[in-house]
C-alpha cells in the first residue's frame, strides 16, 4: 500500500467519525523522542522517518511539520506523496495547530489518540481552538483502524543495571523520590516516561532501538512502590530481585483500572508534560501537576556512574581510533560507503567490555549529505566516500557504565579556505563552551551563546540546539538540561555538578558540506566558591587540517594541544603500535 493509498484510507475512517482534521505525533503512551516500531504511526503515514515531527490529515490536505534537523531528509522521504512540508523555525511551538485554526471552519473537529499525546499539549489545543468553537474527539486511534500489520507491543525481557554499575539500590532511589513526594505533601507519583523508570528501577530492556528501556509504567507512592509491566518480560530472578528490593509488580494492563481506583481524597503527582491524556483523565484521585521527580535525580550523575562514565570514553575512543584508522587505510585503496563506515563502528565498540549497542543510528554524511543533519545512510542508497573532501561522522556506543555521544568533521584532502574558516569558527564556538566558568544557577539558554557567538559574527548560524543532556547507559537525548536558545525547557533549566551535556555546535551549507563538532562535558564545582565549570569527557581527536591557527586566541590553542595530550595518554595504553602511531600524530600540537 503506498502512502497515498494510506492518506485514503484514512481520510474515510475520519469522514465516518466526523473528524475534518487527524493529528498523528511522533510520540508514544510514554512521550519518548523514539518509540517502538508498533507506535510508529506517523512513519507508517507518510514515510518520514525522523524522530521529531507531526504528520496532519484533513480532507484536502496532508502535511508534516518538522524541524530544521530534518526540512531536507523530510523533503526526499516525502516526495512521492502527497504530502507537503511545513518548516518549523521553533521546534516547541504548535505550528501545525495554528494552520488547522487558520483552515479549518468554526465548529470542526480535530482528532487524534489520546494516548499518544501528553496532557500538556491536550490542554493547549483546546485553548488554540477556543476562538472558533472547534471541537477535540482524543478517543478514536484511527490509525489503528487501517494499519491491519500493526507490530504487536514488545515482548522483550528486561534484565537489572548491577549496582556495579548504577551505584544506588532501586530501593535507595524510590526513597529519593519517595523524599521529595512527601516534601511536595502528594500521596502518589506516577511516572510514565520510559528512562526514569528504567533509572529508579535499575531496569533494562530492548523495546526500542538504541534506548535500552522497557514498556512499562510506575507508581511511587510515600511508602511502597509500584511497577506496572507485562509479565511475560519478567524471568523468575528479575523478578526475585524486583520484589527483593519492595518493589510490588502488577500488569502493564493494570494501569487504568488501578487510576480509577484511587480514593478521591487522596493526592496525585503528575508530570503534565509526560503523562498522556487519557491515562490523565483515568485518575480518580486529586491531581498535583509537576516535574517528574527522578528526572533532575536521573540528570545529576553520581560519583559512581561518574567514574565508570570516564571509563567508557577512554573505551570509545579506542574504538572510533580503529575505525578512523581503518577508513584512512581503505579509502586509499577503494571508496567506502557510508553505510559500511556506520557498521564499522558499530564493530568496533562491540569489540569493546560491557558493550550492549548504538546510543542512536550513526550520521555518516559525506560531503553534501553532511548538511543533512540528522542523516542516516542506508545500505542500499548511501554514497561512496572517495579519499576526497569532508564528512561528518555523528556516533554513540550504549555501555553498561555509560552512553557515549561524538561527532567530528575531517578532511580527506586539502580543504578550502571557506571550509576552514567556518570549521575553526565552530571550533572556537566549542572551546569557548568547554572552558566556560559560570555562577551556581546559570541555565542552557544563557550558556548556549557561546557557542554561537564566533559564528554571529561571521553571519552564519545553526538553526539546532547546542546540546542535550545525556543518560547513564540510558538514553543519549535526555532531560532536562541542554544549551540552546529560545524559552524551551532546556534552555530554562539550571546546569547542575553531575549533569553531562553535549556541546556540538555546528555549521550546514546545503548540498555541499555539513561541520559538527560534538564532546560530552560533565559540569563540576569550580575552585572558586559560587562557579561551575566543564569537565571534557569525550576522548578523540579533533582534525587539524581543518583548522586556522591564526583564528584561534592563546587561551583556544592551549585547551586544544592540552586536550590532544589527554587524549593520547589516556587512549594510547589499549592500542598496538600501529595504532598508537596514528593517533599520535592527530594528537601533535598545532
Amino acid at each position: 500500500m503506498d502512502i497515498n493509498e494510506k492518506i485514503g484510507l484514512l481520510r474515510a475512517k475520519m469522514k465516518a467519525n466526523g473528524v475534518d482534521a487527524y493529528i498523528i505525533p511522533s510520540s508514544d503512551p510514554h512521550n519518548s523522542e523514539y518509540v517502538a516500531d508498533c507506535w510508529k504511526s506517523r512513519e507508517w503515514l507518510s514515510g518520514f522517518t525522523g524522530s521529531a515531527g507531526v504528520a496532519v490529515v484533513t480532507h484536502d490536505h496532508a502535511g508534516i511539520w518538522t524541524d530544521s534537523r530534518y526540512f531536507l531528509q523530510a523533503e526526499k522521504e516525502i516526495e512521492d506523496s502527497s504530502f507537503e512540508l511545513h518548516e518549523v523555525y521553533n521546534q516547541f511551538a504548535p505550528m501545525h495547530v495554528q494552520w488547522l485554526i487558520e483552515n479549518l471552519k468554526e465548529g470542526s473537529v480535530i482528532g487524534f489518540d489520546g494516548y499518544c499525546l501528553p496532557k500538556s499539549s491536550v490542554s493547549n489545543i483546546k485553548k488554540m481552538c477556543l476562538s472558533k468553537e472547534i471541537k477535540i474527539n482524543a478517543d478514536d486511534d484511527l490509525i489503528k483502524e487501517i494499519w491491519t500489520d500493526r507490530p504487536q507491543k514488545p515482548l522483550n525481557p528486561i534484565f537489572i543495571h548491577d549496582l556495579h554499575f548504577a551505584g544506588l539500590t532501586s530501593n535507595e532511589k524510590v526513597k529519593q523520590v519517595q523524599s521529595e513526594l512527601k516534601k511536595q505533601h502528594c500521596d502518589y507519583h506516577l511516572i510514565t516516561t520510559l528512562d526514569d523508570l528504567a533509572w529508579i528501577f535499575n531496569i533494562r530492556g530492548q523495546d526500542v532501538e538504541c534506548n535500552p528501556v522497557a514498556i512499562c509504567y510506575g507508581v511511587i507512592q510515600t511508602e511502597k512502590a509500584i511497577l506496572f509491566i507485562n509479565p511475560d518480560k519478567i524471568n523468575a530472578s528479575t523478578k526475585s530481585h524486583l520484589e527483593s528490593q519492595g518493589i510490588d509488580l502488577k500488569n502493564y494492563a493494570d494501569i487504568l483500572p488501578y487510576l480509577n481506583s484511587l480514593k478521591e481524597d487522596k493526592t496525585m503527582l503528575i508530570d503534565p508534560n509526560n503523562c498522556n491524556y487519557y491515562l490523565y483523565r483515568a485518575i480518580n484521585a486529586i491531581k498535583v501537576e509537576g516535574p517528574t521527580i527522578s528526572r533532575s535525580l536521573k540528570a545529576r550523575k553520581n560519583k559512581i556512574e561518574i567514574n565508570h562514565i570516564r571509563s567508557a570514553m577512554e573505551k570509545d575512543g579506542r574504538a572510533l581510533t580503529k575505525a578512523f584508522m581503518w577508513l584512512e587505510k581503505t579509502i586509499k585503496e577503494r571508496s567506502v560507503t557510508e553505510f559500511e563506515l556506520s557498521e564499522k563502528l558499530a564493530s568496533s565498540r562491540a569489540t569493546q567490555d560491557h558493550y550492549k549497542g548504538e546510543s542512536f543510528p550513526a550520521i555518516v554524511g559525506y560531503k553534501g549529505n553532511g548538511a543533512i543533519i540528522h542523516y542516516r545512510p542506508m545500505e542500499n542508497t548511501s554514497h561512496d566516500i572517495l579519499n576526497d573532501g569532508m564528512l561528518l561522522c555523528d556516533s554513540g556506543g550504549q555501555y553498561l557504565d555509560g552512553t557515549t555521544d561524538i561527532t567530528r568533521t575531517i578532511s580527506f584532502s586539502t580543504p578550502s579556505d571557506e571550509e576552514q574558516t567556518n570549521f575553526t569558527l565552530v571550533l572556537k564556538g566549542m572551546i569557548d563552551l568547554t572552558i566556560a566558568k559560570f555562577p551556581v544557577g546559570t541555565t542552557g539558554g544563557q550558556l548556549d551563546i557561546l557557542a554561537r557567538q564566533h559564528l554571529w559574527n561571521h553571519g552564519l548560524n545553526y538553526l539546532h540546539g547546542t546540546g542535550h543532556g545525556v543518560g547513564f547507559f540510558l538514553n543519549v537525548h535526555e532531560a532536562p538540561q541542554g544549551f540552546a536558545p529560545g524559552n524551551s525547557a532546556r534552555s530554562k533549566t539550571i546546569h547542575e555538578p553531575g549533569m553531562i551535556t553535549s556541546n556540538e555546535p555546528g555549521y550546514y551549507k546545503e548540498g555541499k558540506y555539513g561541520i559538527r563538532l560534538e564532546n560530552l562535558i560533565l559540569t563540576i564545582e569550580s575552585t572558586d566558591p559560587g562557579f561551575l565549570e566543564h569537565e571534557t569527557l569525550t576522548l578523540f581527536p579533533i582534525d587539524k587540517k581543518l583548522i586556522k591557527k591564526e583564528m584561534l586566541s592563546t587561551e583556544q590553542i592551549t585547551w586544544l594541544n592540552s586536550y590532544h595530550r589527554d587524549v593520547f595518554d589516556r587512549l594510547s595504553s589499549g592500542l598496538d603500535e600501529e595504532e598508537k602511531t596514528w593517533l599520535k600524530d592527530k594528537c601533535t600540537s598545532i
